[in-house]
């Protein structure tokens, strides 16, 4: 669809019985400032304590900003199609909308990937951990887990943008890879190729070395006093339901949407407000309560506040 000026309109067709529900569908602003609520309270305490400045806690405050990116990457413009008549976008932006979400979906993993090391570094090799996870050391980490996915899918962006379009409604509520089954492709072999090299740069490689860092951590606590295992409990379990969470997260995208399996319109809807709703409040719930040292600052926050 394109408009006098010459700009290539996209329509959303995944939205169920919006004018019937539309009060309720936009109470999903009150998640969304949730989200931002919790992550940015326990951002700041970590930005605020010193004795929050150490790596682990410089990795969990980086996974936090990530979900509040996620998040403002889709639901302003979700509410904003709840209340409008028409649910359009225009073709630029929603190529970069899915591009700034798969670029996020890849830095979470290369996140997570530096936080097991980090974790392996601690509980393994604690003589040496001052020495290896150096503040260099961490920025460097912080800086790749964000410059790589986007470098990685930057390439997208130049081939969408020289793609024609055959059609112009998207299957979903907000940009995803599901964009591509409206380009005018003879063959799409070289797409499913470079989509493939994506994915298990961004995520199955990252993913394997979590899982192998977190089984080298289980044997070597396996082997040590109670007082190793009790530390490797409190501070592992939070990245591995994280992980699990996330993983669920990728799952459903590479699922639903690529592999295009065969669900009514309003059960992908559901489906797909779940994934949007769930993960960005479970990181911050998660490692609020699974953190004792995250879980303490809150405690006195919320005690002085009840106090005042």
């Amino acid at each position: 669809m394109a408009n006098g000026f010459n700009i290539t309109y996209i329509t959303f067709g995944g939205h169920v019985d919006l004018y019937k529900y539309r009060v309720l569908y936009f109470a999903n602003a009150f998640v969304y400032i949730l989200i931002l609520c919790c992550n940015s309270t326990i951002l700041c305490l970590i930005w605020i304590h010193k004795s929050l400045h150490e790596p682990m806690y410089i990795f969990i405050a980086a996974l936090l900003l990530n979900s509040v990116l996620f998040s403002t990457n889709i639901y302003p413009k979700l509410l904003i199609d709840f209340l409008s008549d028409q649910q359009v976008i225009s073709y630029s932006h929603c190529s970069f909308q899915a591009f700034v979400y798969y670029s996020l979906i890849g830095s979470e993993f290369l996140l997570l990937s530096a936080m097991a090391y980090d974790r392996y570094v601690s509980i393994c090799k604690p003589l040496q951990y001052s020495t290896i996870m150096r503040n260099i050391t961490v920025g460097v980490l912080l800086v790749l887990s964000w410059v790589l996915p986007a470098g990685q899918l930057a390439p997208s962006l130049v081939l969408s943008n020289n793609s024609k379009l055959c059609g112009f409604t998207l299957n979903g509520i907000f940009c995803t890879n599901a964009l591509s089954k409206l380009y005018c492709m003879k063959s799409t072999m070289s797409y499913v190729i470079y989509g493939v090299f994506i994915l298990v740069n961004t995520v199955f490689l990252p993913f394997l070395f979590i899982v192998f860092t977190y089984i080298r951590i289980l044997v070597i606590c396996y082997q040590s006093c109670r007082e190793v295992r009790r530390k490797a409990a409190q501070t592992c379990l939070p990245h591995l339901l994280t992980l699990l969470s996330f993983s669920c997260l990728c799952s459903y995208d590479v699922i639903i949407a690529r592999l295009e399996i065969d669900l009514t319109r309003k059960a992908r809807f559901i489906v797909t407000l779940q994934v949007i709703l769930y993960h960005p409040l479970f990181n911050p719930i998660i490692y609020g309560l699974k953190m004792t040292e995250i879980s303490k600052h809150l405690k006195k926050l919320f005690c002085q506040g009840k106090f005042n």
